[in-house]
């Protein structure tokens, strides 16, 4: 895969313009940033949404940790079990019905934007959003790719196996091997629409978007 070199900023830019260019069969746009804790996909995300709204789009930018289940259910086979994290943390149920089949060509575009807080392991109780024709959905976290949401772009920022030791907290090292499955397989350098390489955060590269 052919990669250069580009600014965070340049990068949110070329990618809300070829948001802007897309066509789609609804009247909402879904966009994911996908990757590991480490790589830091929620910053790529805000950027995105501002250069959205500098051309006149609504946006609603979503973390999946919003969506994680509580702790009695992520837990249940304790703490650092791989098949819990990478099945079971996440209330994918939740993210189809609050915001993904609302966001369908036929959806009422009345999307909650988050729905637990794990810090305090309790419902946001977040009041839901009404978005208008031509608003952009943009979720960010972790394994993404692997719930076959409809996603009209997808982006994954990829970490090399060594970068996502290093810069992942000591505290997390135990899904190491959750990503390295994720990797062998679901492919998200194959299956994303766009790869972001950044091993060194201060110098990304890109693949540009790939054709679907």
């Amino acid at each position: 895969m052919r990669m250069e070199s580009i600014t965070w900023d340049l990068l949110a830019d070329r990618l809300a313009a070829h948001l802007e260019g897309l066509d789609v069969a609804g009247p909402w746009l879904r966009v994911a940033v996908d990757g590991a804790p480490a790589a830091g996909t929620g910053p790529l995300a805000g950027a995105l949404a501002e250069q959205l709204r500098v051309r006149g789009r609504p946006v609603l930018v979503a973390a999946a940790d919003g969506f994680l289940r509580p702790a009695s259910l992520r837990f249940e086979y304790g703490r650092q079990d791989l098949e819990s994290y990478l099945d079971g943390w996440y209330d994918t149920a939740a993210l189809w019905r609050e915001v993904f089949d609302p966001t369908a060509p036929a959806g009422s575009g009345r999307v909650l934007p988050d729905l637990w807080d794990p810090a305090r392991d309790r419902a946001t109780r977040s009041p839901y959003v009404e978005l208008p024709p031509g608003a952009v959905v943009v979720l960010h976290g972790p394994l993404l790719l692997r719930h076959w949401f409809p996603f009209d772009l997808s982006v994954h920022i990829r970490l090399s196996p060594g970068a996502l030791a290093r810069r992942t907290e000591e505290r997390e090292l135990w899904t190491l091997p959750a990503f390295a499955r994720y990797e062998e397989e679901i492919g998200p350098d194959r299956t994303a629409d766009v790869v972001v390489k950044a091993d060194d955060p201060r110098h990304p590269a890109w693949s540009g978007v790939s054709p679907r």
